[in-house]
């Protein structure tokens, strides 16, 4: 419990407060769209509690619309769950729209939706390479056109995008080389797009994740595949969904106004450069 003194009436009380009144909203007022975000365990979900924490209302997205409702609403009433495949430039356009017919305004925009394969170069077929360059990269294209206007006309907007510790250092992690390729187009997009933008008081930024515990490995490394990137990682774990949201809370917040075409990395000294 703490305590403030609060002025009424010309008068001066001191009034008990919780923590939880205390705590800094640094997105207070705000809203927030973020993409592949109704996974229990993922880094999108993780994200849209911390901001709601944080005093945003939070738009869910995710292809699978009664997982992003049920989402949302795990998070509370303000929010909203939409179903949207971030691939397809018209259902982009009806999401913003909802999202916008809801709140009114969209000040940050989350693309965090993606998919990998874990798969060699020489096993990656036409269909596994199109599938995964359309939601890791065309899906970041697609959602910000669909988004980007209306900031413009607002002349404000944070975007943060999630790219991958892969894109820096060709792969070697979990996905294969077609996720990795793509991976790095978002580093390239996301820096034109900061270039560009700018100028309309738009700043868009990247976040670089290592191998994170989410259910995008689950099952799919043993203990001893486990072990032994650990044993590449300087801080001696793999990461957590919450170690990337406090790295998306800070680019979504006034923390980092003056910071536009930055690369973030968190992978716990994975990669250091």
């Amino acid at each position: 419990m703490a305590y403030v003194y609060v002025v009424r009436g010309g008068r001066t009380t001191l009034v008990a407060i919780s923590q939880r009144e205390v705590e800094l909203k640094l997105l207070d007022g705000r809203t927030a769209v973020i993409s592949g975000a109704a996974s229990p365990r993922g880094i999108g979900l993780a994200t849209a509690r911390l901001f709601a924490r944080h005093g945003a209302r939070v738009a869910i997205l995710d292809l699978d619309e009664t997982a992003a409702r049920a989402a949302a609403a795990g998070i509370g009433e303000a929010h909203l769950g939409i179903g949207c495949d971030v691939t397809d430039q018209a259902a982009c356009d009806r999401a913003a729209g909802a999202v916008l017919a809801a709140f009114g305004k969209i000040d940050i925009l989350i693309n965090n939706a993606g998919i990998t394969q874990p798969l060699k170069f020489g096993e990656i077929g036409p269909d596994d390479w199109q599938r995964v360059i359309d939601v890791n990269l065309k899906g970041i294209f697609c959602l910000s056109r669909s988004i980007v206007p209306h900031m413009r006309k607002r002349r404000s907007g944070a975007i943060a995008c999630m790219s991958s510790v892969s894109a820096q250092r060709g792969g070697g992690v979990f996905g294969g080389p077609h996720y990795t390729a793509a991976k790095a187009g978002v580093l390239g997009l996301a820096k034109a797009m900061a270039r560009e933008l700018g100028p309309d008081g738009i700043r868009v930024n990247c976040v670089t994740p290592g191998l994170i515990d989410t259910d995008i490995t689950q099952g799919k490394l043993s203990d001893e595949m486990k072990q032994k990137i650990i044993e590449g990682i300087p801080l001696g774990r793999l990461g957590s969904a919450e170690d990337v949201a406090g790295i998306y809370l800070f680019l979504a917040s006034d923390l980092s106004a003056y910071v536009t075409g930055a690369v973030i990395d968190v992978n716990g000294g994975m990669l250091i450069h």
